[in-house]
């Protein structure tokens, strides 16, 4: 199935935004809103949603280390703050060192992205279906 971009972007957008109020429900304000986040950070959340379609949607566990190779690749190391000017970043590590709170934000967003894709699957079929 072919996939839009448009329905990629509104998905990051809103694994973006959940994540966003997930942080702060932990304490964590350092999130913007999605029209506010810079491009660097968009793209890791697009990279992501299709990482996921492309695979499956496999586990939490590779979703990270998938983030995690996307954020090498681009120059991030791990540091104690994440810093996107010196691109040091607390949850470059492997996953299972992460604290939990940080974990959830793989699981939040492998189900926001199966949720979107299941409604636009869904979508397309009834849309064939209407038209035979």
């Amino acid at each position: 199935m072919e996939l839009h971009e448009d329905f990629i972007e509104m998905t990051a957008a809103m694994a973006h935004e959940l994540n966003k109020a997930y942080c702060i429900s932990i304490g964590d304000n350092s999130q913007t809103h999605w029209e506010d986040a810079p491009q660097w950070q968009k793209d890791s959340s697009i990279n992501g949603v299709k990482y996921a379609i492309e695979n499956n949607f496999p586990n939490p566990v590779l979703m990270h280390i998938n983030w995690q190779k996307e954020k090498v690749a681009d120059g991030w190391v791990y540091g104690e703050i994440k810093d996107p000017v010196a691109k040091t970043h607390p949850c470059i590590r492997d996953y299972g060192e992460l604290p939990e709170e940080q974990r959830v934000k793989d699981t939040i967003f492998a189900a926001v992205v199966r949720a979107f894709y299941d409604r636009y699957k869904l979508e397309e079929e009834t849309q064939n279906d209407l038209q035979h």
